[in-house]
């Protein structure tokens, strides 16, 4: 994969676990709904359009809290 790079991406996201994790759920929710959030990708998969909205940052990690208990965590 030559676009995005790498290195754009990890600006945005923390780590590349994170980042695995985050375009593959948006890859997911795209190709069920088809909500798309650019007016136009380079990419004709899912996976590298959701790479491209993070390049874009137009998709971003949400901050978990600390202090708030989630249901896989029970």
């Amino acid at each position: 994969m030559l676009y995005p790079s790498i290195d754009v991406l990890k600006e945005r996201v923390d780590s590349k676990y994170s980042l695995v994790s985050l375009a593959a759920k948006r890859a997911r929710q795209m190709q069920e709904v088809g909500n798309y959030k650019l007016e136009a990708y380079k990419s004709h998969k899912p996976v590298g359009k959701a790479l491209e909205e993070v390049a874009a940052g137009v998709l971003m990690m949400e901050v978990q809290d600390d202090s708030a208990v989630y249901s896989d965590e029970l």
